[in-house]
């Protein structure tokens, strides 16, 4: 099958186009249903790198650490997020520990894992080994991360449980906080324009390539 990176299809209705020349901060949309087609990424895949970097750190720190501290008359007891799944398994709601699991420790993990590899200069620069693999993965994998909705849960039960004992946040509470903002950030890139890049990068390198003498 024959590539044509200089045609886009709307995702939304399906229209074909020319891709359009953006400048700076431009957006393209669809003339017919006003979807967004291409927009110029800057240096956001530079300012992204980062961001997954520290996303990372914070969800080592996010795990490593017990997430509160519960003091009742003179008795403690914290607990990681690992922690509470076991606790979870052990009680006997194995699915319920396996969903929290998915949803807040591998699916995200995978995300930022993926992106790390793909936002890497020697990636940027050459496709790696598995590319299209690993875009439809992080594809897939994006709407099982829910460390928001397990954030809120948390502050729902801490609230709760303030009444009947004393609550010390961890500091992996300060750490999912702030993994949640983060993650809005690094998610919230569509990963449709890491290929695009990639395209253009292989389209300049084999219009060198066949003018090389």
């Amino acid at each position: 099958m024959q590539k044509r990176p200089d045609l886009i299809v709307c995702e939304e209705c399906d229209a074909v186009y020319h891709r359009p020349r953006l400048g700076p901060c431009e957006i393209a949309r669809c003339p017919r249903c006003e979807a967004e087609l291409d927009r110029d990424t800057g240096k956001r895949l530079e300012r992204l790198l980062p961001l997954t970097v520290g996303a990372l750190v914070l969800f080592v720190i996010a795990n490593a650490f017990p997430i509160v501290t519960i003091e009742l008359q003179g008795l403690s007891n914290d607990t990681t997020l690992i922690g509470a799944v076991m606790a979870l398994a052990r009680d006997g709601m194995s699915e319920v520990a396996l969903l929290v699991m998915a949803t807040t420790l591998l699916f995200p993990l995978i995300q930022m894992l993926v992106l790390f590899y793909l936002l890497l200069p020697s990636s940027r620069l050459e496709r790696p080994p598995g590319f299209v693999l690993l875009l439809r993965l992080m594809q897939a994998a994006r709407p099982w991360g829910m460390i928001e909705v397990f954030m809120l849960g948390v502050l729902v039960a801490l609230i709760k449980l303030s009444n009947m004992a004393e609550v010390i946040p961890g500091p992996a509470l300060w750490s999912f906080g702030a993994l949640t903002v983060l993650l809005t950030a690094v998610v919230s890139f569509n990963p449709r324009y890491i290929w695009h890049i990639c395209e253009q990068k292989q389209a300049l390198r084999e219009t060198i390539g066949e003018h090389a003498p």
